[in-house]
């Protein structure tokens, strides 16, 4: 018996000493453990994104808290947090093919329009177009009707990305379980929020594409279009709270219907025609006014042709003028000098002989008449004297009216 009691309290301290070495390494597994969950919170975030928290499912924090830069961020682990990397620097680029008309497997491959068979007419199921305004034209203007408004069709590439990270990720819808086991939620973003943004994109090109006519379209206003576009997706963007930015919107294709491609080719050749003689007209118009009146003729023609200018405007624009306007002035200035000189010199004349017209005024008349036919007979090239029969009456005079060729005039002659 007392063997047996010496063995039992040997055997119960190695029990006890076994269950002490257990508690100890249980101890150090479990302080081990917990070490290893807190050291799991340990979170990466690179400097092209931001993340949010999500404690239980709700975003912790408050205010800047909530938002967590880039660098190095403890959170506990899951499942009481969750970490949610949004790419906020990462510009993502969306092609927009909806307005494009369908095109088979053999167009895709890169085989030309010649090479394929267009069909008559366009199918609205599978064919995508926009509309564009009619062109303006006169009898529009008088109340009779436009021309038809006109089919486009058009490629765009959208390039967007995110801006306000708790936005993005309270009102654009991405449910978390539905991601994959092993795909990021970076890397879900593009296909989750694509079929968001054509949709907004189609509503934004379709609202301002019936602005403008398709030669704006086309060839004339493409950077006002693109801007147009933005800025409607954008303000769309921003009434949902989308935390989303466009950054840019660019019309890669644009093309008139297939089936009407000869006569859009004619048409382009006629405006190009029009366009070339409008300038022509216009570069002839702009010389013949510099001509006539140097730098300020567009202005001073419109000011004669404008009633709201005074006169005294008018005479502010006379001196500046050149060229041929100020030629002709000129000539009348020195015309109406030498017309003034002359009354004057007449009314001089006239005055100094009326004392002696008082006296003989039919003397004075005479010598006055002498005068002026010898003045005139001075200045012309040839002379006829025709004296009348005596004892006749009523005789005829008959002038043979062309001249000798070979005499010549005196101001011909002279030098």
């Amino acid at each position: 018996m007392p063997n047996r009691g010496k063995d039992l309290d040997a055997a119960g301290k190695s029990l006890a000493e076994a269950l002490r070495v257990s508690f100890a390494i249980l101890k150090v597994i479990m302080v081990v453990l917990v070490v290893v969950f807190l050291a799991s919170g340990f979170r990466s975030i690179e400097p092209d994104e931001q993340a949010l928290v999500l404690r239980f499912g709700r975003i912790r924090g408050l205010g800047e808290q909530r938002i967590l830069g880039p660098g190095l961020h403890w959170v506990f682990p899951y499942p009481i947090d969750e970490l949610v990397r949004i790419p906020v620097g990462k510009k993502v680029n969306l092609p927009i093919n909806s307005f494009w008309y369908f095109q088979s497997r053999r167009e895709l491959l890169g085989e030309t329009q010649k090479q394929t068979r267009v069909p008559p007419t366009l199918d609205p199921v599978k064919d995508g177009y926009c509309i564009t305004r009619s062109e303006k034209r006169e009898d529009q203007a008088m109340g009779f009707g436009g021309s038809d408004y006109n089919i486009v069709h058009t490629k765009w590439q959208l390039t967007y990305k995110i801006d306000e990270p708790e936005e993005f990720f309270t009102n654009v819808f991405l449910d978390l379980e539905t991601i994959e086991a092993g795909k990021n939620y970076a890397d879900a973003i593009p296909q989750n929020v694509t079929p968001l943004l054509e949709n907004m994109f189609a509503d934004a090109v379709v609202t301002a594409m019936v602005n403008y006519t398709i030669d704006e379209v086309i060839f004339e206003r493409i950077a006002g279009l693109t801007d147009h576009v933005r800025k409607l997706l954008q303000t769309k963007l921003d009434q949902v709270e989308s935390g989303m930015r466009v950054v840019s919107v660019q019309l890669t294709e644009k093309t008139w219907p297939r089936q009407v491609n000869e006569a859009f080719q004619a048409s382009i050749k006629a405006s190009q025609d029009k366009q070339t003689a409008i300038s022509e007209a216009e570069t002839y118009a702009e010389e013949t006014l510099n001509a006539a009146g140097g730098q300020v003729a567009r202005q001073l023609y419109a000011a004669l042709r404008d009633p709201t200018y005074s006169e005294e405007q008018k005479e502010k624009l006379w001196p500046r003028a050149g060229g041929a306007v100020q030629y002709e002035l000129a000539q009348a200035r020195a015309y109406r000098t030498e017309v003034v000189e002359r009354a004057r010199a007449n009314a001089d004349y006239l005055h100094a002989i009326l004392a002696e017209y008082r006296k003989r005024p039919e003397i004075v008349i005479e010598e006055i008449y002498r005068d002026a036919i010898e003045r005139i007979f001075n200045n012309v090239d040839e002379t006829m004297t025709i004296q009348a029969a005596e004892g006749t009456k009523n005789n005829q005079i008959r002038v043979q009216i062309n001249r000798d060729p070979t005499l010549k005039p005196k101001s011909k002659t002279k030098k």
